[in-house]
C-alpha cells in the first residue's frame, strides 16, 4: 500500500478519464490547434475551445475569450506582475504568499515597484480594516492568495474584491489551491486577474495553468511569437486569448484538463470540498490530540491542507520515515512559502504538510495516524 497524502502539490491518482484524454490527444489527435485547416487540426481546435468553456465555467468567466492557457500558475502570476506593474507602482501583498508572488516582486523592486505587505493573524487571516488603510491611497495591485498551501487558511476574497473594486484597484487573485475545491465567481466579483493550476484541484495533468483577464486592463504579454492568427503581422496581436498564448499549446494537458474539470463537476465541486474538509477537521483533531504535535490551523479553513510539527523532530526526519518505514507521502519544509512560514511562526524550520484528495478515505488517514503514534513510540523508546 502506498498513501499519497501530498494533493496541495499535485493531486493524484488522476481520475482515469484525464488520463484516457491525455493518450486520445497524443495518440489520436497529435495536430497543433489552430496552425492548419486539416482534419487534425480542426479536432485539435475543438479540443482547446471546448476546455477554455469548461474552465470558464468552474471559474464563473462569462466569456471563454478571457480565459488564457499558461503551463502552471506561476506563469500566469508572473505574465501579471510583469505586464502590468510599472516603476514608481505599488501594489499590496498578504502576509501568506506563495514565492511564485513573492520572488518576482521582491525582483520589481529593482525597478522602483513599492510592495506592502498586509500582516495576518498569527494563524494566517488578514485584516479586513489593514486592507482598507492600505486602500486609503489606492495601490496599482492587490495580490492575493485565496487559500494557504502551508494551513489551507481561507481569506475572505468576496468582501476584499468588494473594497478593491470600490477604489478602482485591480485584484489578482491565486487561485492555485482552491479552483476545483471553493467556489470562485470571477465575474460576480469583478476580479481583475486569475491565476491558477489546472494540476491540482481542478485535477489535470501538470503542464497546464489557467489565467484570467478583465477585458478593460492592460496587461502586456509575457511571451511573444507565433499565435495561429494574423501571421502576416509582425506586431503581437492585441486580442484575447492570442495575445498571450505564442508557441504551440500543450495540446495533452488542456485535453486532459478538459477531462479534469469535467470529472468534478460531475462529481460535484462542493461534495468534493466538502469530503476534503472532513478529512481536514479528523487530522487536526486527532493530530492535537497526540504528545508534542503542534497544529497550525486557521481560523477559516479553504482546502484539505493540515499542517504540523513535532517537538524535537525535524520535518524532514518525519517524512523520511513516513516515506521509507509505511509507504506514505507527505510535503514537509517550507512548502515555497517562507513569507507564509514568517507568519505561522515556523521559520526556518517549516512543517509536516497532509493534503488529501477527493480519493482519500478515512481509513487512509488512520493508517496514517497509525504510522504516526508508532513514530513516536520509537521516539520515546
Amino acid at each position: 500500500m502506498f498513501l499519497y497524502l501530498d494533493n496541495a502539490a499535485t493531486s493524484y491518482p488522476k481520475p482515469a478519464s484525464v488520463i484516457e484524454a491525455v493518450r486520445w490527444a497524443m495518440a489520436e489527435v497529435g495536430a497543433s490547434p489552430g496552425r492548419a485547416a486539416h482534419r487534425k487540426a480542426r479536432e485539435a481546435l475543438r479540443i482547446v475551445a471546448e476546455a477554455r468553456a469548461k474552465a470558464a465555467h468552474v471559474l464563473g468567466i462569462a466569456d471563454p475569450d478571457r480565459v488564457v492557457f499558461t503551463k502552471n500558475a506561476t506563469e500566469g502570476l508572473n505574465l501579471v506582475l510583469k505586464g502590468w506593474l510599472r516603476p514608481g507602482d505599488r501594489v499590496v501583498v498578504s502576509g501568506m504568499e506563495h514565492n511564485a508572488v513573492v520572488r518576482p516582486l521582491h525582483r520589481l523592486t529593482n525597478l522602483g515597484i513599492v510592495v506592502e505587505t498586509l500582516r495576518c493573524t498569527p494563524a494566517g487571516q488578514i485584516r479586513l480594516a489593514d486592507l482598507d488603510q492600505a486602500l486609503r491611497l489606492p495601490p496599482r495591485l492587490v495580490v492575493m492568495v485565496h487559500a494557504s498551501n502551508v494551513n489551507g487558511a481561507l481569506q475572505p476574497i468576496a468582501e476584499v474584491a468588494r473594497s478593491c473594486s470600490e477604489k478602482g484597484v485591480p485584484l489578482l487573485l491565486d487561485a492555485a489551491q482552491t479552483a476545483g475545491i471553493q467556489p470562485i465567481l470571477t465575474d460576480a466579483w469583478n476580479l481583475g486577474m486569475i491565476a491558477c493550476s489546472g494540476h491540482k484541484g481542478l485535477l489535470g495533468p501538470p503542464g497546464v495553468g489557467i489565467l484570467y483577464l478583465r477585458p478593460d486592463l492592460e496587461v502586456l504579454p509575457l511571451l511573444e511569437g507565433g499565435t495561429g492568427s494574423l501571421s502576416e503581422h509582425f506586431l503581437q496581436p492585441e486580442f484575447c486569448p492570442d495575445r498571450y498564448e505564442s508557441g504551440t499549446p500543450n495540446l495533452p494537458g488542456i485535453a486532459g484538463l478538459a477531462a479534469g474539470i469535467e470529472f468534478l463537476l460531475e462529481r460535484g465541486v462542493d461534495a468534493i470540498r466538502d469530503h476534503e474538509l472532513r478529512l481536514a477537521r479528523i487530522l487536526e483533531q486527532e493530530l492535537a490530540a497526540l504528545p508534542g504535535v503542534t497544529v497550525y490551523s486557521p481560523e477559516v479553513r479553504g482546502t484539505g491542507v493540515v499542517s504540523f510539527a513535532i517537538e524535537g523532530l525535524t520535518a524532514e526526519d518525519i517524512g523520511v520515515v513516513l516515506d521509507e518505514g509505511f509507504d506514505i507521502a507527505v510535503r514537509t519544509g517550507l512548502h515555497c512559502a517562507p513569507l507564509a512560514h514568517q507568519t505561522l511562526g515556523t521559520m526556518p524550520h517549516g512543517t509536516v504538510r497532509i493534503s488529501p484528495g477527493f480519493s482519500t478515505t478515512v481509513e487512509d488517514l488512520d493508517y496514517f495516524l497509525q504510522a504516526l503514534r508508532s513514530l513516536l513510540s520509537r521516539r520515546r523508546r
